[in-house]
């Protein structure tokens, strides 16, 4: 969620930033702008809308200056709008912020008491009129910064420019991730190093309550209580940052493509010749796992939850992220948390993990990102090694985290003695397998296309499903409503019949994932009760299963026969291309749907 970019360089700042800004549009955000320095001037552009906008404003309106500062706004406090589009300005003061000021409303009566005139309706026009203000009084930028970081509470990362100044960008960081890049006299400032992978490979990653005073000579970095502090510097791999489509319209569509690929690379990771190999974890000693994560993620924890009990006995309880710290739930000290989340930087999902870190044995994150908040701060963080994940609906982030989850799970059952190593050779023999079966999933596109042509007219869409497919029906129903905008829901299929069947009518479809394993014949007659209320059913079994569910079913996809626990993740293949062919015949943005953000870096 938004984007910033921070540039100390010898060569024109502008096309530096509004480059490594589009390397951010995958964050999500409704509006764009810079700031530079030149010759001591501060000036700044902004637009409206897509970087585009941004561009041919500064064809018009040209921004000179080797120092700057830019961001992409996903709109919080005011609508989205030139004037409430940052960088923010206020005298001699510029700003760029990601994140929620609290006690905004507190600064702003005390500002306007002062006599500031405010222009916006955000929040972070109180920082730089605070700032402005210190500034005032006879304080230097950087103690005009410090003082302004300090009457701040919230989540931000924030990166301050000044007139007169070519050579200082001080920022923070606090909740927000914020990473500094180190040049050869030059030094840079980005949301995360996908932005500064062009500029550097040296990145060194700020913590909690830090903040910098930077020059192009180098930064020097403050802890929370104003200490000076060494922070590592990082060498990022620059292929790993890499962004393009790959010959593919969309990054939905490549990320998609790319799932047999990386899971197969994630099993290379985890599995050798001893087994799996998960430092730092042994099951034995743990007495309940609790899962916490948003949004697709938080589906994965419930996929997760049928294998640690079913394979492990390992009792699982999931939470979404956003609730689980507010009712105060009890912990056990021999339990574990387990966090997931791509990003490694979800709001919700971190603050959750420090609400839980003295509080249980054990902290576990699945992570995209291992240099992320989420990984930093648990004890053991796994990496499921999807690469970068551009596009906002997540897809094979969502597989990997399966993968990683499920190899968790066999590992918990082999420590709590449920599993023998021929039991344990033979699952990992199905894993093995995955990368092949969905490489066949994926010659379904055709097929997806022509029914995603019907589905496009639809205004509601059911997703059904039983046991470790009720979290998929979940999953296929948001990623529809992301990228489509048509309102779905997914349901266990035994509760149609306590109230959702309501909604049946032959204007809705309905999909039902269900391989033919031990609770189909159960699926198979919820689907007879969608058809005889005149419900168009899409059944997405497999072979076996099509034949089975016999006449009356609208359209069928027909998957390859798979271990009936592994099927989630199999299944997820034609889920997402439903959401993506049918937001392509709907005509939607597909990679940067409306309202959306990538990485929710705010409450």
């Amino acid at each position: 969620m938004c984007g910033i970019i921070g540039v100390l360089g010898s060569h024109e700042a502008a096309p530096l930033m509004v480059e490594a800004l589009k390397r951010l549009e995958y964050r999500g955000y409704d509006s764009a702008g810079i700031a530079t320095v030149h010759q001591g001037r501060l000036d700044r552009r902004r637009a409206v809308g897509k970087l585009v906008n941004l561009s041919d404003l500064l064809v018009h309106e040209p921004l000179a200056g080797k120092a700057g500062i830019g961001h992409t706004r996903w709109a919080t406090h005011g609508a989205p709008s030139v004037t409430n589009a940052h960088p923010h300005r206020a005298g001699g003061v510029a700003v760029v912020h990601n994140g929620i000021i609290e006690n905004f409303r507190e600064l702003r009566e005390e500002l306007s008491a002062a006599g500031a005139q405010f222009q916006t309706e955000t929040d972070t026009e109180t920082i730089v009129l605070l700032a402005e203000r210190h500034m005032a009084e006879g304080m230097s930028p950087a103690e005009a910064a410090e003082a302004t970081i300090r009457r701040l509470t919230g989540a931000f990362a924030l990166c301050f420019l000044f007139d007169g100044e070519d050579d200082l960008l001080i920022c923070a960081r606090q909740g927000s991730p914020l990473a500094i890049g180190h040049g050869e006299g030059e030094m840079f400032v980005g949301s995360d190093a996908i932005a500064l992978a062009p500029l550097t490979d040296r990145i060194t990653y700020l913590e909690e309550g830090d903040w910098a005073v930077i020059t192009r000579k180098g930064a020097e970095i403050f802890d929370a209580a104003g200490r000076r502090a060494n922070r590592a510097v990082t060498q990022i791999q620059i292929g790993a940052a890499r962004i393009d489509k790959g010959g593919y319209k969309h990054f939905m569509a490549k990320e998609i493509a790319e799932q047999p690929g990386v899971i197969g690379s994630a099993l290379d990771h985890y599995l050798s010749d001893a087994g799996i190999e998960m430092p730092g974890l042994d099951f034995a000693v743990c007495d309940r796992l609790v899962m916490v994560a948003c949004g697709t993620a938080s589906y994965a924890c419930m996929v997760a939850k049928y294998w640690f009990e079913q394979l492990a006995g390992l009792p699982v309880e999931v939470d979404i992220a956003s609730e689980f710290r507010y009712r105060e739930p009890p912990l056990s000290p021999a339990s574990w948390s387990v966090f997931v989340s791509q990003s490694g930087e979800t709001a919700d999902t971190l603050a959750a993990l420090r609400y839980t870190k003295e509080k249980v044995a054990k902290v576990v994150s699945v992570v995209n990102v291992s240099t992320s908040s989420i990984a930093r701060e648990s004890d053991v963080a796994l990496p499921i090694l999807a690469g970068v994940e551009v596009s906002v609906a997540s897809t094979k982030g969502f597989t990997c985290q399966l993968t990683v989850l499920a190899l968790m799970a066999l590992k918990a059952a082999v420590d709590r003695g449920r599993m023998d190593a021929d039991q344990l050779a033979a699952h990992l023999a199905h894993l093995r397998n995955l990368p092949g079966l969905m490489n066949h999933a994926l010659l379904l596109g055709n097929d997806v296309a022509r029914i995603a042509a019907d589905l496009a007219e639809a205004q509601d869409i059911l997703f059904l499903g039983r046991g470790p497919m009720y979290p998929l029906a979940l999953e296929g129903a948001l990623k529809l409503k992301e990228i489509s905008y048509i309102h779905a829901e997914g349901y266990a299929s035994g509760e149609l019949k306590h109230g959702p069947i309501a909604l049946i009518d032959q204007h809705v479809p309905v999909v039902v994932l269900a391989p033919r394993d031990a609770l189909y014949e159960k699926t198979v007659s919820n689907m007879q009760e969608v058809m005889a209320r005149h419900g168009k059913v899409l059944l997405i079994s497999d072979a076996e299963g099509v034949h089975e569910a016999g006449a009356g079913v609208w359209r069928s996809l027909t998957l390859p026969r798979i271990e009936p626990w592994l099927a989630p993740v199999l299944y997820a293949l034609p889920a997402q291309m439903l959401a993506y062919h049918t937001a392509i015949a709907k005509g939607t943005d597909v990679d940067q749907p409306r309202n959306l953000a990538k990485s929710v870096t705010v409450e």
